[in-house]
């Protein structure tokens, strides 16, 4: 009817970067809220995120917002961590490498030097915990965590690859995309162990997210950031191949990877049957050949 206005999903949604202006934040807070699953997103058609109207109503409705979501998404480095604990930050990383506390984020400086980033959220509710004194206070670390970092243990990338990889499973809708987070944290040669078959593997791909920090392949900082993406521990590989293997075979189930279909050989040129009574002359030839005839037979 005239007049009338079809609303599309697309026109009931938006861009990420015009939902950080609608609810005033900058585009980097609103990332950070969508991986920490603070705020829904929904894929488009061309696979990138948008944020629906209702969900921009949600949040900007929610009490105290926006400093309580900003309170929530505080990103703090070593130096104002251990200030918030009153730690010194030599103590402070120790308690990062030993799993204590986990990184969100990080970034190379220009030095070249990985920088993590914590909630301070996280922070505060570490410090509040009664069973965590000892660690902050004690004259001493405790011999046991002391003794691991003798061992130079150090948990932090993998820590972040757990955080992230939940990041990554939130924004996943099928299992081709599940198992596309979990190849992610593993090498090639490990991929290939878990999905021996090679059509899979290149399906596989597709869904296969690289480091969310990376420099040009090949660079200093690209062989950094593969190196912080990549499970190491044994234990951690294999946890990783075991997901990664049932959730191809979950995938096979609902949609297989794609395969290039047969070629048929062409079939062979059929001969010309030659037509009935045998190869028959032209006419006009043979009109040529009774004129000579008739011309050598007359007196």
């Amino acid at each position: 009817m005239s007049g009338d206005t079809i609303t599309t999903a697309h026109d009931r949604s938006c861009t990420a970067s015009r939902a950080a202006r609608e609810l005033g934040l900058r585009r980097s807070d609103l990332d950070l809220a969508v991986h920490l699953g603070l705020i829904r997103t929904v894929p488009d058609e061309g696979g990138a995120r948008r944020v629906t109207r209702s969900e921009i109503d949600r949040v900007r409705s929610a009490d105290g917002f926006p400093d309580a979501l900003l309170a929530r998404i505080e990103l703090v480095g070593t130096a104002e961590a251990a200030r918030l604990l009153d730690i010194p930050a030599g103590r402070f990383t120790r308690l990062a490498r030993l799993g204590l506390v986990v990184p969100t984020k990080w970034y190379l400086n220009r030095y070249r030097t990985v920088v993590w980033l914590y909630l301070a959220e996280d922070l505060r509710r570490f410090a509040a915990d009664e069973e965590n004194v000892p660690l902050l206070k004690a004259r001493r670390m405790p011999e046991g965590p002391r003794a691991l970092l003798d061992a130079g243990v150090d948990l932090r990338p993998r820590n972040w690859r757990g955080r992230h990889r939940g990041f990554l499973l939130r924004q996943s809708q099928d299992p081709w995309e599940r198992a596309g987070a979990y190849a992610a944290f593993l090498d090639p040669v490990e991929i290939a162990e878990a999905v021996p078959d090679p059509y899979e593997r290149s399906h596989l791909g597709r869904f296969r997210p690289g480091p969310p920090v990376a420099g040009a392949p090949g660079t200093p900082a690209a062989r950094i950031a593969e190196r912080i993406m990549t499970a190491a521990d044994a234990d951690e590989i294999g946890l990783l191949r075991t997901e990664l293997a049932a959730l191809v075979r979950e995938a096979r189930e609902t949609g297989p990877a794609p395969r290039p279909t047969p070629r048929r050989a062409p079939a062979p040129p059929r001969a010309l049957a030659p037509p009935p009574g045998g190869p028959k002359t032209p006419r006009r030839l043979l009109g040529r050949f009774r004129r000579r005839a008739s011309a050598a037979t007359a007196p």
